[in-house]
């Protein structure tokens, strides 16, 4: 029997939602049966573009774990490499940007259709240019890839040209090439908190300035079944008391929202989705800021469990199309 052609969405979260990546992709794995480095295509965004980066250099997850639980590595390619997670994002707060909007250019660029592009691509070109620098991140998948990108084929680290608005799939067929870190880098550069990336005569940020997720990437790909990690999507509601964390879920409803037309696109073509997303347990453990370093290792640990339980009992989604929802 021939083993199905799987693909691997991983999405963008900071810091807190790269350990509940993490945890996730433990879960994952042990549900399936299978090594997450065996799937066909893998695609990342922001803090899951360091993670997809990582799987494609063939690194497994069980060191994914004990890297993001602070244990040294000893097996390859993370061997000897010792990433500080609790400083490698520069704070839970940004510091002070740049006076002025970040990007004339891309405003200018689209001027008679910026209703065309994702709100969240406008609002990046309105915020300043941020200050903080993702050097450690680069140090990260310089260690696991010195040179070019990874040997497989099949990984796209997705980036916002900050210049034009476009949405650039780095490592796909007739996107110019680039260093793997430099790309990972820019997909990690959080407009307003990070400095952007210049490849050539552009600047790039973060691809979650365009969507989250990307999981249309994976449209019309042929493949069997895709797996949707997503720390920014979730489908089940908590009220908080906190200004700030409710406002940070009427941006993960809206985020929300935005993937599942995404997965609407793929399940058109027949590919099975699924899709796992924060549940109560973990959205209590992450509070209302992705940065907030010192809740990392509660929500990969939280993670751990509830990403498990959810896989092994998947919810469908009330709509038209019946995506499945492990979250």
């Amino acid at each position: 029997m021939t083993a199905p052609r799987r693909g691997l969405v991983l999405g963008g979260g900071g810091v807190l939602g790269a350990a509940w990546m993490v945890g996730a992709l433990r879960a994952l794995e042990d549900e399936l049966g299978v090594d997450l480095r065996t799937f066909e295509s893998l695609v990342g965004t922001s803090a899951g573009s360091v993670l997809a980066s990582l799987l494609g250099a063939g690194v497994a997850v069980e060191d994914l774990v004990a890297s993001e639980l602070g244990h040294a590595v000893t097996t390859q390619p993370l061997a000897g490499f010792a990433f500080d997670h609790e400083d490698a994002a520069g704070g839970d707060r940004p510091a002070r940007p740049r006076a002025g909007i970040g990007s004339h250019r891309l405003l200018v660029h689209n001027a008679r259709h910026l209703r065309h592009l994702p709100p969240t691509a406008v609002l990046s070109a309105l915020l300043p240019e941020g200050r903080g620098r993702l050097d450690s991140v680069g140090a990260l998948i310089s260690h696991v890839v010195p040179q070019g990108w990874v040997r497989r084929p099949g990984l796209r680290v997705v980036a916002l040209d900050y210049d034009t608005g476009a949405r650039v799939p780095f490592g796909a067929p007739g996107v110019p090439d680039v260093e793997l870190p430099t790309a990972v880098m820019a997909s990690c550069a959080i407009p307003g908190w990070y400095q952007p990336v210049r490849i050539g005569a552009h600047r790039f940020i973060d691809g979650g300035a365009w969507s989250s997720t990307n999981i249309d990437l994976l449209a019309g790909h042929g493949l069997d079944e895709v797996y949707v990690l997503a720390p920014q999507v979730s489908f089940d509601a908590d009220r908080p008391s906190q200004l700030s964390t409710r406002l940070e879920r009427q941006w993960r409803a809206r985020v929300t929202a935005r993937a599942l037309r995404e997965v609407d696109k793929v399940h058109r073509h027949g590919t099975e989705v699924t899709v796992l997303g924060p549940g109560a347990d973990d959205l209590a453990a992450m509070g209302g800021n992705l940065m907030e370093v010192g809740r990392r290792r509660q929500v990969l640990e939280t993670s751990l469990r509830t990403s498990a339980a959810a896989l092994r009992d998947p919810a469908p989604l009330t709509t038209p199309t019946h995506f499945e929802d492990a979250g």
